[in-house]
């Protein structure tokens, strides 16, 4: 049943556009007959069913729709540069699509040379804050939210300078500008 609700839950989000995996997961309990489960596929499973599912019914339109959302980012983490920007999420995993949004993390120490750096260059955009888990305990970080002439929403989170150094940074979840640019051009 666990593996039923991963792949009905990608189907969601794949056809429907769902970009909460946390709601895609209880819509396919309730679309599966299994309203009342405790046991709900990971966000890990539900990608693993998404990638499946693109391959095999998407297959001549998401890569496209993959690259172009990968292109978007690599020219906002281009433009962002100075703040040595990591995409991060779905477009990264290769999960993104037509509906999806662009996530990077920039880092500084001085978080509001961000908000006068997009305010320099005329972006237009949304501020907010981003609850993170920084050096073991929870912190509230600025987030911005662009959105480009083609509507692809860019989240950004701001973490301070140190964070970009703990290690956290894995290959397979964070990418700078060089392994975009390779992801691209592979």
């Amino acid at each position: 049943m666990r593996e039923q609700l991963a792949h009905q839950a990608a189907k969601l989000i794949a056809e429907d556009g769902i970009t909460d995996f946390a709601l895609a997961k209880h819509k396919a309990a309730r679309q599966l007959g299994a309203s009342d489960t405790q046991h709900l596929p990971s966000n890990q499973e539900i990608e693993q069913a998404l990638h499946s599912y693109r391959a095999l019914y998407q297959h001549d339109s998401h890569p496209g729709i993959l690259n172009q959302l990968r292109r978007a980012a690599l020219a906002a983490m281009q433009r962002l540069a100075i703040f040595n920007p990591y995409l991060t999420g779905s477009v990264l995993s290769g999960t993104a699509g037509v509906n999806s949004d662009i996530n990077l993390m920039l880092f500084s120490d001085d978080a509001k040379a961000v908000l006068l750096f997009l305010l320099k260059h005329k972006l237009e955009f949304e501020d907010g804050e981003w609850r993170v888990r920084l050096n073991g305990r929870e912190e509230t970080v600025p987030s911005y939210t662009l959105t480009g002439d083609s509507g692809i929403q860019t989240h950004i989170i701001v973490l301070p300078e140190n964070a970009r150094h703990s290690g956290s940074r894995h290959p397979d979840t964070h990418a700078d500008i060089a392994a975009v640019e390779a992801l691209l051009a592979g």
